[in-house]
């Protein structure tokens, strides 16, 4: 397949699986702590990734591991506290709207610090983009308004650090294979995440006694699995044959997808945020223009 073909099957699939980790993750935590459900994911995919691509770290350098270490911390490390913690207040559709900011961190962090080139039309497409996640989030807020919305705050560090990794990749590990990064990303990730494990009280008798707790275990290990071992995979693969912005273009998607799980699992979704949706399909196209 084409490469240009190529970018959007790859586009599509990540926002599918991506858009579903948000309810997965609201799933999750009917019987995890947030703390239990960031160390279990990082475990849990750090087992599968080792498993897949441990053969591949022989290769590595150790200036690319220094970079490993940076790209797993900030990309997908912290990530996964930052977002189950969200979620304990926000709606999963809403968190995932929120994540759409990542585009525009990419945008300033690669224009100001790495020297990645970005034309006008690109800046436009994330503008458009950017207006269609505002809509989508400010009717959510009317049609929530018990939600907690200081905890965004922990949705747009994760942007923040989602934007730094998709540079980092770019500039400093193009030559490791997208298999080798994310194995190398969770053989970081691994060690803290056993410590941890012992930390969160996920061996206590109140863990195991919550009646939801078996369920919590399957959505964690599918989210994991899907959303992000797999996923990391196909990230990485995108980001070597795509700009960063227009990777990172994958959080405008998402939200459409997010919302469809959080109608059918019963919240508040209305033709507005349907509208909006559209405006972010726009503003992905006028990024992926000047390619």
């Amino acid at each position: 397949m084409k490469t240009n073909n190529l970018k959007w099957v790859y586009l599509f699939t990540l926002s599918v699986i991506w858009g579903s980790s948000f309810i997965l993750i609201k799933k999750s935590l009917l019987g995890l702590t947030p703390m239990q459900l960031g160390v279990l994911r990082n475990l849990i995919t750090s087992l599968i990734l080792l498993t897949l691509g441990f053969r591949g770290l022989k290769t590595v350098t150790l200036n690319e591991w220094k970079w490993l270490a940076v790209s797993g911390l900030v990309g997908s490390f912290v990530p996964a506290f930052l977002f189950a913690i969200a979620e304990t207040e926000i709606d999963s559709a809403v968190t995932s709207v929120l994540n759409s900011l990542v585009p525009m961190h990419t945008f300033w962090l690669g224009l100001t610090f790495f020297n990645i080139p970005s034309s006008k039309r690109q800046f436009l497409g994330l503008v458009v983009g950017f207006i269609g996640s505002c809509v989508l989030m400010l009717n959510g807020a009317e049609l929530n308004p018990n939600q907690n919305y200081w905890y965004a705050g922990f949705i747009l560090l994760s942007g923040l650090m989602y934007g730094l990794n998709v540079n980092i990749i770019k500039r400093y590990l193009h030559n490791v294979k997208p298999l080798t990064i994310a194995a190398g990303n969770y053989t970081i990730i691994f060690f803290p995440a056993v410590i941890m494990l012992f930390f969160v009280d996920f061996f206590s008798r109140e863990t195991f006694a919550n009646p939801e707790f078996g369920m919590s275990m399957i959505y964690i290990t599918t989210l994991s699995f899907f959303g992000t071992a797999m996923a990391k995979i196909l990230f990485n693969k995108l980001v070597k044959i795509s700009t960063p912005v227009f990777t990172s273009s994958v959080t405008y998607v998402m939200p459409i997808v997010a919302l469809m799980w959080g109608f059918l699992d019963g919240e508040r979704f209305s033709f507005t945020q349907a509208v909006a949706g559209f405006v972010i399909l726009l503003g992905v196209f006028l990024v992926h223009k000047r390619e």
